[in-house]
């Protein structure tokens, strides 16, 4: 599975990064007749920017993830199975177009067909794109795509707890994020829930955190749930002794970020100072050890008033009233 991890608050959204991550599961888990003619010892590209060449000018609707990825077939010299993945968060008009279009522009630029597939994330159970057509006097386009419809797995809850599959905790995480949007204390249960299974699972430790962070982003809870979440599951954690310890991560995680907001505050607040210290050289002269302890212990408020102040700074007297004010 992965060998590398998820980590929270990225730029790029955690179902772009969960499907990198676990690609070939995916294609196991949604579209398993695909997955059979792929060739999985050949590495799996990514042509990111091959799919911003492509992209239609026209964006429309919310997706979470575009993804153009190159893999081998299993059977023939290379020979390449190009996969345009869609994954769709709402209704879009116009959406099997844009999936044709960017077929059409996939074998233009590498003179190879697409395998072109399509995650419907989004609650209408109704809305199931799965081809394009055209007809014109004497033309006829009939073009067809596969999907997979995350609501359809509903109804098939035993069995996604029962898989072994990493996109079974995905899957389950969505369909509990869209059950959930207006009762957040059912959603902080089903996080806590979900994220036992995930300990109790036998996945390694990579696994996990990859899996918690995705569950974790797409569960988003209000500040004081929360809370109380990262308080259940802690408890949850010392007392069965997990092997993987997610709330110390996450604590960990989080204190990082605070110690890194801290120590890039202090270095402004040393680059505010050194600065000042060399203007006011300029204005009033050498200033004397009992001045330089005063101003190294302002603020970066205070040192960039005083900033401001020194311009009409004329002596060290003018410097030692400013201080005698500050206190």
């Amino acid at each position: 599975m992965g060998n590398e991890t998820l980590q929270p608050d990225e730029q790029d959204s955690p179902w772009k990064k969960v499907l990198r991550l676990y690609f070939r599961e995916a294609l196991d888990f949604f579209f398993p007749e695909i997955a059979q003619v792929v060739d999985w010892t050949k590495p799996i590209e990514f042509l990111d920017k091959e799919l911003l060449k492509l992209a239609p000018t026209a964006v429309m609707g919310k997706r979470y993830a575009d993804q153009l990825v190159k893999l081998h077939r299993n059977q023939g010299p290379d020979i390449y199975l190009l996969i345009h993945v869609e994954i769709q968060a709402v209704p879009e008009k116009g959406f099997a177009k844009r999936i044709y279009t960017y077929s059409f522009r996939i074998f233009d630029y590498f003179e190879h067909h697409a395998t072109s597939i399509a995650i419907l994330c989004d609650g209408k159970p109704h809305w199931r794109p799965s081809h394009y057509n055209v007809t014109q006097p004497g033309t006829t386009l009939n073009f067809e795509f596969s999907t997979v419809k995350l609501l359809d797995y509903r109804d098939r809850w035993a069995e996604l707890e029962r898989s072994q599959n990493p996109f079974a905790w995905v899957v389950m995480a969505h369909l509990k994020m869209q059950e959930t949007r207006r009762d957040k204390l059912s959603r902080k249960d089903w996080k806590l829930r979900l994220i036992r299974s995930l300990h109790e699972s036998g996945y390694n430790k990579t696994d996990v955190l990859n899996l918690f962070n995705f569950i974790d982003w797409i569960l988003g809870l209000p500040k004081a749930l929360e809370h109380k979440f990262w308080q259940e599951l802690q408890a949850y954690e010392e007392e069965r002794k997990v092997p993987y310890i997610t709330s110390v991560e996450r604590i960990g995680y989080d204190r990082g970020k605070i110690e890194g907001r801290q120590e890039e505050a202090q270095r402004s607040l040393e680059r505010e100072r050194s600065l000042i210290l060399r203007l006011l050289s300029r204005k009033v002269g050498s200033i004397d050890d009992l001045i330089l302890d005063r101003i190294n212990v302002l603020s970066i408020e205070h040192l960039e008033s005083l900033g401001e102040a020194l311009l009409d700074f004329e002596s060290i007297d003018d410097l030692t009233n400013w201080l005698n004010n500050q206190d």
